[in-house]
């Protein structure tokens, strides 16, 4: 959908701790997301006679404890399965052993006896694994899990995974690989299911639409966050949109399947949209009949998820001269009544006959707003109840989605509503030259109740977006249990391989890049929130101590000057470094000249004028060429200038030339 937002508003004070800049600010979380009393966010502290407390998790858990002593991973275990047992959780149970050091693992139906830990997967009402999960609650949700570590001291160590479903399993699993580290398993209980049942990112943005490798990199990550969702809805596939009727090529097909099998391994539902709006002609049976083989084209490849987006098309005007004389004049309500009956036939006619499908998704026409309309009417009263309705909040881009607003959203649509939140996508104009990192914030606690999900319309860039979807998926998953800051951490941790100074890096990074802009002048989420204070502080301190001023400025500088070079080398994302390669450039190059700005305030203040003019120099040399570094123009919509610390970096190192005016005037 086109991105154009109303009155957008930021939050500063929350989000001041989601960037490190050198020195943590007052309140944030150290490196490594310790929260004070030595107790992990979304862990547990630790119980007398156990050594550590449980490492943070995310998603966060609806609820995890500790049970027992930690347990040693040996060269040895014992894996239990069953007929019912997940392969996909299967399998990442044993790449995960594997990559900490377990070379010798036995799958088997029945428990080993020279082993001394014996892990145990499959369906929570197991025998085996309902007994080794005694004491820990399973969940009565879809994609549930139980999770119960015990150290048996005289005989066999256990962990047992037990899903509700294959896909509890699987997130069991995803589960356990964040419980172990330096050889051991942290002895945790976990009760665990999802506050809302669609979780994911919707490629929905105009602009250059991901490649191949970038669609397979995110159905990779969304398992990884516990995200069931993927949308296939890219604006610029002719195939989506212009040419809906038209089969897509063998060659497309081929990449399609591959993405679906790549989504089902991590149970990922791949949700294939085809938007017709533009040109259907509803009155015509050729074209229901045609969209609903576009779609039966992809159910054979294994797509059990459809969507029939109607967004961004008009409803002043038919295609053909038969849907006027069946409906009548332009309008809502005639609108509404022609596009229901599509969807209805859809539902009827292909969904409903279809062995597996998941509930039809629509996007109405009337997608960002809660004003009732004849249109909303006549959805919420004639709309098959199954299908799902997508809407993105009192805005095009919300800068926030309350209770209330939900609620009253599900009042109009008759049903709980699917949320597309069009964060961080970047295809508007006030985005130009931006990525949009910042941590998810602004969305309410309990939208669970309201809602039936959301997914994110991530960015042009991919592996970019995956800082801010990575919070999105934690929020979806336990909105009650979600907080902004600890998120921010996890997120900058999970993209750093779990390395603490990588992610100090990153959190600086994300700071830098902190804007999401709206249609007002007021963003929703403020730029560099960190920095802006810090500066602010300095130059207040500057007047009476300039010396200390500069002493207690020059960590965060050095901090932003080195942060491209610590992700470069840190960063194993090979796909984030090639979307953030030129803000990373961008970022080196605007520490450098704020670092010559530094040094040249020195120089003022000790009366070196020529060491004033020599760093205001190459101050200057640096800010110009930063300033000329631009968006890609093949992959970014819209293409400008890159964007970082804006305004804070340039109107420091604008004052910087004022004083260093002034003194040499003097």
């Amino acid at each position: 959908m086109t991105v154009f937002a109303r009155s957008l508003t930021g939050s500063l004070a929350v989000l001041l701790a989601a960037a490190t800049l050198g020195a943590a600010p007052p309140g944030a979380a150290p490196p490594g997301g310790a929260a004070p009393g030595g107790a992990a966010p979304g862990g547990a502290a630790p119980e007398a006679g156990h050594e550590r407390p449980l490492p943070v998790i995310s998603p966060t858990p609806q609820h995890m404890t500790r049970v027992s002593a930690d347990v040693r991973l040996g060269g040895r275990v014992n894996v239990v399965v069953g007929r019912d047992t997940d392969a996909a959780a299967r399998t990442l149970l044993l790449k995960t052993l594997r990559a900490h050091g377990v070379l010798d693992i036995d799958v088997s139906t029945r428990p080993g006896r020279h082993a001394a830990l014996t892990v145990l997967l499959g369906p929570a009402t197991r025998p085996d694994v309902a007994a080794a999960l005694r004491g820990t609650d399973v969940p009565d949700h879809a994609e549930g899990y139980a999770l119960r570590v015990a150290d048996h001291r005289s005989r066999q160590a256990t962990v047992a995974l037990g899903g509700t479903d294959a896909a509890g399993q699987y997130y069991a699993v995803q589960t356990l690989r964040g419980l172990i580290a330096g050889g051991r398993i942290a002895g945790a209980s976990v009760s665990d299911f999802p506050s809302m049942p669609l979780r994911g990112s919707i490629e929905g943005f105009y602009g250059s639409p991901w490649t191949h490798e970038e669609r397979l990199d995110q159905m990779d990550f969304l398992g990884e966050v516990k995200s069931n969702t993927y949308v296939y809805a890219p604006k610029d596939d002719p195939y989506h949109r212009e040419k809906w009727r038209d089969p897509y090529p063998a060659d497309k097909l081929d990449e399609l399947g591959a993405l679906v099998r790549r989504a089902t391994a991590h149970h990922v539902r791949f949700t294939f949209a085809v938007s017709p709006g533009n040109s259907i002609c509803y009155s015509d049976p050729a074209d229901v009949k045609a969209l609903i083989a576009k779609l039966e084209s992809l159910y054979g490849l294994g797509v059990r998820s459809f969507s029939v987006p109607l967004d961004d098309i008009s409803y002043t005007k038919w295609n053909c001269a038969a849907d006027e004389k069946k409906f009548g004049a332009p309008g809502r309500e005639p609108a509404a009544e022609a596009q229901v009956g599509l969807l209805n036939e859809v539902q009827r006619a292909f969904i409903a006959t279809h062995e597996g499908t998941n509930p039809l998704q629509m996007v109405p026409t009337e997608y960002g707003d809660l004003t009732d309309t004849a249109y909303k009417q006549k959805l919420r009263s004639t709309l098959d109840e199954d299908i799902e309705v997508m809407w993105t909040g009192t805005e095009v881009v919300p800068s926030e989605i309350t209770n209330d607003q939900a609620a009253k959203a599900a009042e109009l649509f008759g049903r709980k509503v699917f949320v597309w939140d069009n964060y961080p996508v970047n295809d508007f104009d006030k985005t130009a030259g931006r990525l949009l990192l910042a941590p998810y914030d602004k969305r309410e606690a309990g939208l669970s109740d309201h809602l039936s999900g959301v997914v994110s319309n991530p960015m042009n860039q991919e592996a970019a977006s995956k800082l801010a979807v990575f919070t999105i998926a934690d929020f979806a998953w336990n909105d009650r249990g979600y907080d902004v800051r600890r998120s921010a951490r996890q997120s900058a941790l999970h993209l750093a391989g779990g390395d603490p100074e990588t992610a100090d890096a990153v959190q600086t990074f994300v700071d830098l890049n902190h804007l999401a802009p709206g249609s007002t002048p007021t963003p929703w989420q403020p730029q560099a929130p960190v920095l802006s204070a810090r500066l602010a502080a300095f130059w207040k301190a500057y007047d009476s101590d300039p010396e200390a001023a500069v002493a207690k400025l020059h960590p965060t500088v050095e901090g932003i000057a080195r942060a491209p070079r610590v992700i470069r080398s840190g960063v194993p994302d090979k796909l984030f470094l090639h979307d953030a390669d030129r803000w990373l450039d961008a970022t080196a190059l605007w520490g450098s000249a704020m670092r010559h700005g530094l040094a040249a305030l020195t120089a003022v203040q000790d009366g070196d004028t020529a060491g004033a003019a020599k760093e205001r120099a190459a101050m200057d040399a640096d800010a110009s060429a930063a300033g000329k570094i631009t968006s890609d123009p093949e992959e970014t919509r819209p293409h400008g200038a890159v964007k970082i610390g804006d305004p804070f970096i340039g109107d420091f190192l604008a004052k910087v030339r004022e004083l260093q005016d002034a003194a040499a005037q003097d």
